[in-house]
């Protein structure tokens, strides 16, 4: 059994995978400015002063690292997009300089990425791993995200990055900021690709990437059929009785609303799982309807 340091262990994701990997007998902590708040065995760290408890790092035999400011929490200002950008790559950095210093060093490194890198909107063109990356702000950051994970592969550590798609999940999340109107509808044309993954899924895509040790380099974090946002929207509201309109919210008012954050919704990526199930990855929910109903007619707890 393996002993698992995370960051952003108590965010959504982080918690699904703590719960996986502790039911499967390994012993989790986390990585926190406020260690002494959460039940959970915790160490400190700062990525704000660059400071961290070196003891964190030589207790642990695989770093999973999730932690990076949300994109879609408030409109994109100068300031915010650096938030967004540092967060991720900051935080790399100080695990990466702490690691190089470490007498006892991780095995391992999986890291969180986002399928954000191909670019806002790949029309409908298949993407996969080899895919060239995007010039879109997002394209940008989660480039220079990747940048730093890789610097850990020269430290020795077997390292693992993860794009993430759309999670599905009843706690938050974009699914569910799409649900929040009281009448549910597409955004923009609704034809835009989202290329999606039930939270259960992508907990146990993480603990199936910390176990096998013949696993390594880049994966798409994404269920094996994307659908557009158009049949997303309509199949979600159904599932929680939400009327639904065809009418697509149009793109200039959500430009409008949301500034250049707008990209996020109104573009899209149809993105390829075929390189994790080659891998060994078995998915449990694989079609929309599967992940719809473990999210909201079974309960989204792990399983």
């Amino acid at each position: 059994m393996k002993k698992v340091l995370i960051t952003g262990g108590s965010g959504l994701v982080g918690k699904r995978i703590t719960t996986h990997l502790e039911t499967k007998g390994h012993e989790v902590a986390w990585l926190s400015r406020s260690p002494d708040k959460y039940r959970q065995k915790s160490f400190f760290w700062d990525v704000d002063a660059m400071k961290i408890d070196e003891n964190a790092i030589e207790w642990a035999d695989t770093i999973i690292h999730l932690a990076g400011e949300g994109v879609a929490e408030s409109r994109w200002t100068a300031k915010r997009k650096q938030a967004i950008l540092h967060s991720r790559t900051h935080s790399t950095q100080l695990l990466a300089d702490t690691i190089s210093r470490s007498k006892e060093k991780p095995s391992t490194f999986v890291a969180a990425s986002a399928v954000g890198i191909y670019g806002s909107d790949t029309a409908d063109t298949q993407i996969n791993e080899g895919s060239l990356a995007g010039n879109d702000f997002l394209a940008q950051v989660v480039s220079a995200w990747e940048n730093e994970t890789q610097k850990l592969e020269g430290l020795g550590l077997r390292t693992v990055i993860l794009r993430i798609g759309i999670v599905l999940s009843e706690s938050g999340g974009a699914l569910m900021e799409m649900l929040k109107p009281p009448i549910a509808a597409p955004l923009g044309s609704g034809n835009q690709w989202m290329s999606w993954i039930q939270i259960e899924d992508l907990a146990r895509m993480f603990v199936f990437a910390t176990e096998s040790e013949g696993v390594t380099g880049v994966f798409n974090a994404v269920g094996p059929q994307p659908v557009t946002n158009r049949n997303l929207t309509e199949n979600a509201a159904k599932k929680i009785r939400k009327p639904f309109v065809s009418i697509g919210v149009p793109g200039f008012i959500l430009k409008i609303i949301l500034g250049e954050m707008a990209q996020i919704v109104l573009g899209g990526s149809k993105v390829s799982s075929k390189k994790i199930e080659a891998a060994g990855f078995k998915f449990r929910y694989p079609t929309l309807e599967e992940a719809l109903d473990k999210t909201f007619l079974k309960g989204g707890g792990s399983d």
